[in-house]
């Protein structure tokens, strides 16, 4: 199979039969093989009565409903689970992706060789509220990822599918594939500038607060791809350089506090000085975040993906 589609949807009753269609006509059109597999999130209107009476008149669409509405993330990695194509196309189900698009990324994967193709949505057309903390957020992500990529959220993305079947989508990483994809060792990333359709039914699912979660999973995932492995070398360096420099304020506190007695010299008392309790407290995080680390260490030698590592070949 050439092809596999996968449509996260939740509440889109209206534009089902219409993107259904639509990508059947360009499928045919450029003689590609393949399947659509619509994600119902949870919709509580009646997109799942679409999706059986479209899969009942085309053998090539499947559907899987979830009991509750878990998340595009959660969506998207049972679509890929289940995929069987050569090259896997992620799309909205709200018409704003062009299924026009397929053919292009289908050929960026199998011809050009791409591990991964996101979509850039270079024109859009959504509201400043929306525009501007989009474009901070793709800032933040390129300069904390090395990926520059000009819109990491859109949805619009082919994949090769060796990549969709060594990586795992959880919580609300889907904003994120490019950069699991590139730390599952898939750098050969790109992106083609896709157009943009305005709204035709319904209203947008997200709301602001998805930039914050945004930049929240951002930190997240970052730390994860570069200390997962190996905690000890963030938590342990952090608290050791604090423990040192607690411990040097400290005794220059004390080392001038013995000499002052010595010499019968009048010096303030250690207890009354606010440098003896930041030298204290420096000490006391500095021990706290090396055991932090070292917890840490003994969670990710116990893991049970600790020595999952990718093969690319073998003879």
């Amino acid at each position: 199979m050439d092809i596999s589609v996968i449509v996260p949807l939740f509440n889109e009753e209206e534009s089902l039969s219409e993107l259904s269609n639509w990508i059947h006509k360009v499928m045919g059109k450029n003689n590609l093989s393949y399947e659509i597999i619509f994600i119902d999130d949870g919709s509580n209107d009646g997109s799942w009565n679409i999706i059986q009476n479209l899969s009942s008149v085309n053998a090539s669409i499947k559907g899987f409903k979830f009991r509750r509405n878990y998340g595009k993330s959660a969506a998207l990695n049972v679509g890929f689970e289940k995929s069987m194509g050569e090259v896997v196309i992620t799309m909205d189900a709200d018409l704003q992706d062009s299924p026009d698009e397929i053919p292009d990324l289908y050929n960026l994967i199998h011809e050009k060789g791409y591990d991964l193709v996101s979509g850039w949505k270079k024109k859009r057309y959504d509201p400043l509220s929306k525009t501007i903390p989009t474009k901070l957020f793709n800032w933040a992500a390129r300069k904390a990822s090395g990926i520059y990529l000009h819109d990491f959220n859109c949805g619009l993305k082919a994949y090769s599918s060796k990549v969709i079947k060594s990586i795992e989508v959880h919580g609300e990483m889907h904003r994120y594939i490019p950069v699991l994809a590139k730390w599952a060792g898939f750098a050969n990333i790109t992106e083609k500038v896709v157009e943009h359709q305005s709204r035709k039914y319904g209203i947008t699912k997200f709301g602001l607060e998805r930039f914050v979660n945004g930049f929240l999973d951002l930190l997240t995932i970052t730390f994860i791809s570069r200390f997962g492995k190996n905690p000890m070398h963030f938590f342990g360096v952090i608290g050791t350089l604090m423990f040192v420099l607690g411990f040097v304020l400290f005794s220059f506190i004390g080392g001038y506090k013995v000499y002052a007695m010595l010499n019968d010299i009048k010096a303030e008392n250690i207890a009354n000085m606010s440098g003896f309790y930041i030298a204290l407290t420096s000490m006391i995080i500095g021990v706290q975040l090396f055991l932090a680390g070292f917890i840490g260490e003994l969670i990710s030698r116990n893991a049970q993906d600790r020595n999952n590592y990718q093969i690319e070949q073998e003879i």
